[in-house]
């Protein structure tokens, strides 16, 4: 089950065109609202032509994308950007779905290459602002705690210690312990073997562990995170 995520801020509206309020029509049942319409029908209204679907695609998926943005790049400046360069390629690139996975998987695809992409060409400054979401972030360090202070001080470590792994790793984790996706998912989304992200989760786990061993030694019996 995937964490709820509420990062304080509404995610940014990507440069992408407009969403239209004029809803498609059936030529023999009439008027059919956007919301009827499943990903890949919105897709393919979109290489044909349609000025309105991709915005309305973008809309529905917004928020959970944004989540693997700030959360992989940690930075709410960066993220913004990232989804922005995501949602254009995606916009650009959209006749290229093969139509064989779901429109979400290669939407999270195109999200977590412009993400890496820039972590690989800036390297992010351990002082940077972090985001503030309450999301799964704290449990890789132990279980939660009542005391919020503590759980806000914990995930903050997290996120800290998860710039200091590889961006690999890092995504893996993100998308497993933090996003809540499963093995399979994210193997579809990175485009690499399930044995991949299990590989890339437990090199991550183990590089964590060492940065976060104060967080343990209060709760020894506790994995780093979960599958």
């Amino acid at each position: 089950m995937t964490a709820h995520v509420d990062s304080g801020n509404p995610p940014p509206q990507p440069d992408v065109p407009r969403i239209g309020t004029a809803d498609p029509v059936d030529q023999h049942a009439g008027p059919v609202s956007y919301d009827q319409l499943d990903d890949h029908e919105l897709l393919r209204m979109h290489v044909a032509g349609n000025p309105d679907s991709f915005g309305f695609l973008v809309r529905r998926h917004r928020d959970r994308m944004w989540a693997v943005a700030i959360r992989t790049l940690g930075e709410p400046e960066e993220a913004a950007d990232a989804l922005q360069e995501a949602f254009i390629s995606a916009f650009r690139r959209a006749d290229s779905f093969r139509g064989d996975a779901k429109v979400t998987t290669w939407l999270h695809r195109i999200v977590v290459n412009a993400c890496l992409d820039r972590i690989r060409r800036r390297q992010v400054r351990a002082a940077d602002p972090l985001p503030e979401d309450e999301d799964r972030a704290a449990e890789l360090a132990g279980p939660t705690e009542d005391d919020p202070a503590e759980v806000r001080e914990r995930r903050l470590d997290v996120l800290n210690a998860l710039k200091q792994i590889n961006e690999d790793q890092r995504a893996a984790l993100v998308l497993v312990d933090m996003e809540g996706y499963s093995i399979e998912e994210a193997a579809g989304i990175l485009d690499c073997a399930p044995g991949t992200v299990k590989s890339r989760c437990a090199r991550g786990r183990a590089k964590l562990l060492p940065l976060l061993r104060h967080w343990q030694e209060k709760s020894p019996t506790e994995p780093v995170g979960t599958e």
